[in-house]
């Protein structure tokens, strides 16, 4: 009869343990204001978790609130410190027992997914082996897609940006934010989307991303309109992601693919969203939904269905977890994200012909922090 599961796995002795755990935040202010169908922001909050083992550390990290740090140094450094860096899945099911009583979405999930990363990246470099071979490799590039175009956005703003990723990064997909203000601006939402199909022009895939602004029979409509006079292939979260059945409907009435699955912090709440036939292709977030760990299961459950996913935000964590599994569509290529990555860290990708390449040169995910540059922007 084989042994329970302990929250806190057996550890190794010597120094093959982690021996530490920090956390730090960064807020970094955008470079003008932002907005989507739902919510306007003006800085970005990345928290940092490192975790070492002798004299090598792992960094993985997530966007979300400061809170993050207090899950991290309260509840969760207690199941880390001492356990055995090669046993990333038997640390993060300690982790997430560890947060029962918190509740695993939100906060808790975002830190419990910057540890697994973390922990991941100290174990490739324990290997001396980069990230995407721990993980295995079953392409060696992964399709980027533009993603931006906010709502505040002007015309010459958004034209600058579509400009910067297709013709600068040579990416062939890219996306705007519609929905402006609950769904309130429709006759602005198409007016964007002509003007994005006039800027990339008939070549380049266009997606749209409402943010759950729609009302089911409004995203309906603007999806029909969408699909036949611009061309829109992907439309994002059309009504509420809670919204599963509206998310069927949709999906019913329109030609674009229908995705969701962006705030999906556990196993169970992907294979609730495809077994109501919510989405064409699911989208995941290694930042929210576990770290890599779950990451890779998430996907699993997508294959079990005939789905691909894609990867959502933070294009430098994902580059390695997405050449890992064959259902992989693409990488979110976020404007606030990429631009913090390459402000934050040394060896942060860019794309090459639209696609993103793991760095297979360098231990672990390759990328380290730049000190000096990060220090003006941490908060306590």
């Amino acid at each position: 009869m084989s042994e329970p599961f302990s929250s806190t796995p057996p550890a190794p002795a010597g120094d093959s343990v982690v021996s530490a755990v920090h956390c730090r935040v960064f807020k970094i202010p955008t470079d003008q204001p932002e907005a989507d169908g739902t919510l306007e922001w003006s800085a970005t909050t990345i928290v940092l978790v490192e975790a070492t083992c002798g004299d090598t550390t792992g960094i993985g990290w997530t966007y979300a609130g400061a809170g993050c740090r207090a899950v991290v140094e309260n509840e969760l450094a207690g199941v880390i410190i001492g356990a055995d860096p090669m046993d990333v899945p038997g640390v993060n099911e300690g982790m997430v027992r560890a947060c029962r009583n918190l509740g695993r979405p939100g906060l808790a999930g975002c830190a419990v997914s910057a540890c697994d990363m973390a922990l991941w990246d100290l174990k490739a470099r324990l290997l001396e082996l980069p990230l995407c071979s721990l993980l295995g490799r079953c392409r060696p590039c992964i399709p980027v897609y533009g993603s931006g175009g906010f709502t505040t956005y002007s015309d010459a703003t958004t034209r600058s940006q579509l400009e910067s990723w297709v013709d600068g990064l040579g990416i062939s997909k890219v996306k705007i934010k519609i929905g402006e203000s609950w769904g309130h601006c429709e006759a602005r939402d198409l007016e964007r989307m002509a003007l994005a199909r006039r800027v990339v022009g008939d070549e380049v895939e266009l997606l749209v991303d409402a943010n759950g602004g729609y009302s089911v029979k409004q995203a309906i409509r603007v999806g029909r309109r969408a699909a036949a006079e611009h061309g829109i292939v992907w439309f994002e979260e059309p009504v509420s992601s809670d919204n599963l059945a509206g998310l069927h409907e949709v999906r019913d009435q329109v030609s674009p693919d229908v995705a969701a699955g962006e705030y999906g912090y556990d196993e169970p709440y992907f294979a609730r969203m495809i077994a109501a036939g919510a989405v064409d292709c699911l989208q995941v977030d290694a930042t929210r939904c576990g770290g890599y760990t779950c990451w890779i299961r998430a996907a699993a459950i997508a294959a079990a269905s005939g789905l691909q996913v894609s990867a959502h935000c933070a294009p430098a964590l994902h580059a390695h977890v997405c050449g890992s599994v064959p259902n992989i569509r693409h990488i979110e290529y976020f404007h606030d994200h990429s631009r913090i990555e390459a402000m934050l860290f040394d060896g942060n990708l860019r794309p090459a012909c639209g696609e993103l390449v793991p760095d297979s040169s360098a231990p672990g995910n390759g990328y380290l922090l730049k000190e000096n540059d990060a220090e003006p922007y941490r908060i306590a």
